[in-house]
């Protein structure tokens, strides 16, 4: 399975190939369209790994999982509840989540995020996998106070670096029965499987693009298990999802340096 890896060398940004653990493949052109080989590589140390995709929307899940609609004793919803987050919130691995001062708790959710490969309005549910380019890991950082104050998501969910992606942008795989996990410290937090979707992934496609179009490089993600709680100052939290990759990003109070 084809995996991209999005990343910035000598002020430039592309695309390559993974190659090894450590290395990528060059190539021209990028996995939105075509693309051939560039000759040469690349080692991972050397360059700057970048969010996999520029989304110009972020559509979320909300309760897509049963065992984390019990987790908040909330009844299953009928429909896909979807709310939707900034580009701006979007941060690379290995980049820092930042805890904004006016929040006292920041929760993980690990995630299986779908990146669309082509423009796209009302999709029917056996075409969805034609709209698609493939998958990355997606961490939706929450306000969880702010969630609960607010009565809606916006905020809660909107903040700069509340959105990591990837490392990568996996295709060619079958999303319908993947493990998704999160730890937290090396500590296993989250643990389930995609086949426990309440809406499964073309299910999203057919309802989200009857709402509104979708475009190249945007997202759709899927929703969380339970075993969401809250990170620190200080804290690393990872997101690995079967098949697609690990997803690690440490985390920062508001104020303090970052590597961003």
């Amino acid at each position: 399975m084809p995996k991209f890896i999005r990343y910035r060398y000598q002020g430039k940004e592309a695309y390559g190939l993974l190659e090894t653990e450590d290395r990528i493949r060059r190539i021209s052109g990028d996995p939105f369209s075509d693309y051939q080989p560039a000759g040469g590589s690349l080692a991972l140390a050397e360059i700057k790994i970048l969010p996999p995709c520029r989304p110009s929307k972020i559509v979320a899940l909300g309760l897509n999982y049963r065992d984390h609609a019990r987790e908040f004793n909330l009844e299953v919803p009928a429909e896909p509840l979807i709310f939707m987050k900034p580009p701006s919130a979007v941060i690379a691995a290995d980049e820092k989540i930042i805890v904004p001062a006016m929040s006292r708790r920041v929760d993980y959710e690990a995630e299986l995020a779908v990146i669309i490969g082509r423009t796209c309005r009302n999709v029917p549910r056996e075409a969805a996998f034609s709209t698609i380019l493939g998958y990355t890991c997606l961490n939706d950082v929450t306000a969880r106070d702010l969630q609960t104050k607010d009565g809606q998501w916006t905020r809660a969910k909107g903040f700069d670096t509340f959105c990591p992606i990837g490392p990568g942008l996996v295709t060619d795989i079958d999303p319908g029965d993947l493990a998704v996990q999160s730890y937290l410290n090396g500590e296993l937090r989250q643990s389930s499987r995609t086949n426990q979707l309440i809406f499964s992934v073309p299910e999203l496609v057919e309802f989200i693009s009857r709402v509104m179009t979708l475009y190249p490089g945007d997202i759709i993600s899927t929703g969380t298990p339970s075993g969401v709680g809250p990170m620190k100052s200080g804290d690393t939290v990872e997101v690995v999802v079967e098949q697609v990759g690990r997803l690690i990003n440490t985390v920062a109070a508001e104020g303090a340096p970052t590597n961003q």
